[in-house]
């Protein structure tokens, strides 16, 4: 089976066509956002991530700017942001599906130096059900243009799998303020469980890649087990209820 590293390494970031519909918002980072250290944490850039999405859907006056949930993110840390520093988010549709579609953003200073690449499958749901729906014809016709016709699936990166000997299993304690208006784990929340794991790899800092992919939404009241392979290559992590699968996740240097 294809390890999480493998799989996570071969995604392609493309690059931004620079045309089409762009959008862009400043924001600086703040104390809640950073380490001790004064480094913007996994969770916060995954929140800054979240948040430019909606308000660019929202700008767009598209007919449904609300329902879309994450399925998979992936972060590219070429430097990371600095406690009260200036940053500048510019997102634009990097692929289109039937029922999703890609948001890539680039986060860099206001004098033009890229600190994150990001690209996040976002599948558009039926506002009842909460099952995948096709994307509004009005949202793809706005997006064609800054996809440059590209076409993407939403199979998953990193399948689950049985980790090698010597993973470390454990609980993972849920919080009310884990969960988000819709009821279910806000994905930032998820990002959490690597950013723990980012004190003890004091090598993965500058230059690494993450990836976060969402299986089955984690609910309130459930039991989350996490389960962590840490090596030279990376760190893989699997969070699961009653041994199924919820979400899965890497983070390594990137090569």
């Amino acid at each position: 089976m294809t390890t999480f590293r493998d799989a996570a390494m071969g995604f392609d970031m493309v690059a931004n066509a620079g045309k089409g519909r762009q959008f862009f918002a400043t924001r600086r980072v703040r104390l809640g956002d950073a380490t001790p250290q004064g480094r913007l944490r996994l969770d916060a850039i995954a929140r800054y991530l979240q948040d430019v999405a909606n308000d660019d859907s929202r700008s767009a006056d598209w007919s449904d700017p609300h329902w879309w949930v994450v399925r998979r993110t992936v972060v590219d840390i070429i430097r990371f942001p600095k406690y009260l520093e200036e940053i500048l988010l510019t997102t634009w549709c990097g692929g289109l599906g039937s029922h999703w579609a890609e948001r890539r953003t680039t986060i860099s200073t206001l004098d033009g130096e890229t600190l994150v690449e990001a690209a996040a499958l976002w599948v558009h749901v039926d506002e009842a059900t909460l099952q995948p729906s096709r994307v509004p014809q009005d949202i793809a016709d706005d997006l064609a243009v800054s996809s440059a016709g590209r076409k993407i699936g939403a199979r998953l990166l990193l399948k689950p799998q049985s980790f090698a000997t010597g993973a470390d299993v454990s609980a993972w304690p849920l919080r009310f303020s884990d969960f988000d208006a819709v009821g279910h784990m806000n994905n930032a929340a998820y990002w959490e469980v690597l950013e723990e794991s980012m004190t003890t790899r004091r090598d993965l800092r500058d230059g690494m890649r993450a990836v976060m992919e969402h299986v089955v939404q984690v609910e309130p009241g459930q039991e989350l087990q996490r389960e962590i392979h840490d090596t030279a290559d990376g760190v893989s992590v699997q969070l699961a209820v009653n041994n199924n699968i919820h979400a899965a996740a890497w983070m390594g240097v990137i090569a």
